[in-house]
């Protein structure tokens, strides 16, 4: 139907911002209080994956849950000190923001980040207005490619997954989009994925960067 609603869901890390450098660095931090190297080889095996994988991943320790909260905060206690020093949007992706919201286009956030990064993000860079809800790490048991976290903001914004489409930057961001019955857009500018993955990944539409696109594009991937 012509009415019925459609919605933008927005990954953050790559996508909406690059704050890729500020999360390596935290890493790093936290690995060598641990007494455990972490190199970039690290960095983009775990890119993208909730705290729990990711440390779990790393020390291959039998971590309660509560300790691998605690390491969690601690990790991205570095990042958000960082991150407070000034974080700008990619390009286009303002005018985007705009031109969905104009048109009446639901929007959210599907991201593995903590709530708080999110919301940290969302206010440094003066962008929570456009959006109607945020699913972060808290919302979720399963990280991308799981499609947990695009559903779950589906869900939250009351519209299809067939009328939704996301904005991703990662192969796993493109699978789990797919999963979920979802169209998918992919952006190339912080240069974690090729082009070339990306496209075998699923995804829609291949970008270099979000100034290619206009709204009207981005409505179109639903027909």
């Amino acid at each position: 139907m012509a009415s019925e609603p459609c919605a933008v869901i927005w990954d953050v890390d790559g996508t909406l911002v690059d704050t890729a450098e500020m999360h390596f660095a935290a890493w790093v931090r936290l690995a060598g209080e641990m007494g455990h190297p972490f190199s970039r080889d690290d960095f983009t095996a775990t890119f993208g994956r909730r705290n729990p994988e990711i440390i779990r991943y790393l020390f291959r320790q039998g971590f309660t849950d509560q300790e691998v909260r605690d390491i969690g905060e601690r990790k991205e206690n570095y990042y958000r000190s960082e991150a407070e020093k000034g974080v700008r949007l990619l390009p286009g992706v303002r005018e985007l923001l705009d031109g969905l919201h104009a048109r009446g286009v639901r929007q959210a956030i599907g991201s593995s980040a903590p709530r708080g990064n999110l919301e940290l993000i969302l206010r440094i860079t003066d962008s929570r207005k456009y959006f109607e809800d945020l699913v972060g790490m808290e919302d979720t048991q399963r990280g991308k490619p799981d499609p947990q976290v695009f559903l779950v903001a589906a869900a939250k914004l009351a519209v299809p997954p067939r009328r939704c489409v996301v904005m991703e930057d990662a192969v796993a961001g493109v699978e789990a989009a797919k999963a979920g019955g979802m169209k998918c857009v992919a952006v190339t500018f912080v240069g974690h994925h090729p082009e070339a993955k990306l496209k075998a990944a699923g995804a829609d539409r291949v970008v270099k960067s979000f100034t290619e696109l206009t709204p009207d594009n981005v409505v179109g991937l639903i027909g």
